[in-house]
């Protein structure tokens, strides 16, 4: 099978538009799905800063939205051809973690999703003249008109939604959304901050006002705190003086927690000085340099951890974002533009430069 697809080949050059080969057909539990929408996320555009660790040439995307063309079984038999399904992160769905719903935390993630594929899969994608391109990219590599996934990727939802604009409901805003909803549990009359109001941070925003959370916005650019704004929190400039006091000011005391996107230390240690005693810190943004936390940041109870794709089961968060999206209560489509997939180096310019918070690919398409 033939197909275009966004192929990157050197670190520092732009992204290929060209054909690809599929060289198999789905195996058991796997879909072929026709991609309307792939959104371009960080995690994508870090491959060129991966020193080497990352495979190339390879097609990236893992924020995929599609239409099931042909299928050969997924669980239970619950998606067939002609559904339409958001694509999410995989998990073997057998570890310790998979199995205590916790699949972002699979023993095998890495593998799994950083281009080490399953390792009893033969290369599956070529470019034109059959040279090897690296292993599905957590299992969609849906910059592209179609990508062949694990069923346990998909999920589920309405046709009558907007499809192409569903994919980062799989990885980006399924990551704001599950630090508020499923990390932090947190409801009415809780207090948040969110530290960087890009996309990640922005669905925090919506989410929290939509479980009723007071929420300060933290943010170096004036149009990023004005979203925040629009979206239900109190707009805080970064560079703020006496950062930890005015959040403390704005969150009666303190905020119960804290997510941080910006990997910034001072940031981190800001955040930390701006908890309650017994708040916690959420951090979903790799770090690249050691985090040295200044004394007492973690006195009183405070806590910090890591958390991974929301700490999310996506079949059960993405109908719930979804559902809150036709209610008016989380409008994620204000955060996205759409571009040509022959235009992904314009969207990748403009995602650097901020011009843009969320991206999204559209491929051309043959079933509507």
């Amino acid at each position: 099978m033939r197909f275009k697809a966004a192929v990157l080949r050197a670190y520092e050059d732009p992204f290929t538009v060209e054909e690809v080969n599929l060289r198999t057909e789905p195996a058991a539990g796997e879909l072929l799905v026709e991609i309307a929408g792939s959104g371009m996320c960080r995690t994508d555009l870090a491959v060129r800063r991966s020193a080497g660790r990352s495979p190339l040439p390879a097609v990236l995307g893992h924020e995929g939205a599609g239409v099931v063309v042909r299928s050969a079984g997924g669980p239970d038999g619950a998606i067939d051809v002609g559904d339409h399904v958001v694509l999410s992160f995989d998990s073997c769905g057998d570890c310790r973690n998979c199995r205590g719903a916790a699949p972002a935390y699979c023993d095998s993630f890495a593998s799994l999703n950083l281009f080490g594929g399953r390792e009893e899969e033969p290369p599956r994608l070529t470019d034109a003249t059959g040279g090897a391109l690296a292993p599905r990219w957590f299992g969609q590599s849906s910059f592209a008109e179609y990508a062949l996934v694990p069923a346990r990727n998909a999920v589920r939802v309405d046709p009558t939604l907007p499809l192409e604009l569903l994919g980062p409901l799989g990885c980006g805003f399924l990551t704001g959304a599950g630090a508020v909803l499923n990390t932090f549990r947190a409801g009415p009359g809780d207090t948040l901050v969110v530290l960087g109001a890009g996309a990640v941070g922005l669905a925090a925003v919506m989410a929290a006002t939509a479980a009723g959370v007071r929420t300060v916005a933290v943010d170096r650019h004036p149009r990023r705190l004005d979203l925040a704004e629009r979206f239900g929190a109190v707009p805080l400039p970064a560079r703020t003086a006496a950062l930890p006091e005015q959040i403390r000011r704005l969150t009666d005391g303190g905020a119960q927690y804290a997510l941080d996107t910006t990997a910034s230390v001072p940031l981190i240690n800001d955040a930390l000085h701006a908890l309650r005693p017994t708040g916690t810190l959420g951090l979903v943004a790799r770090l690249h340099t050691a985090l040295s936390l200044d004394p007492g940041t973690l006195d009183r109870g405070r806590g910090i951890r890591h958390i991974c794709e929301g700490d999310a089961v996506p079949g059960l968060l993405i109908p719930r974002l979804t559902a809150l999206w036709q209610a008016g209560r989380f409008p994620f489509d204000q955060l996205i533009r759409t571009y040509p997939l022959a235009d992904v180096n314009e969207a990748e310019r403009d995602c650097d430069a901020g011009r843009v918070i969320k991206p999204v690919l559209l491929p051309e398409r043959t079933t509507r």
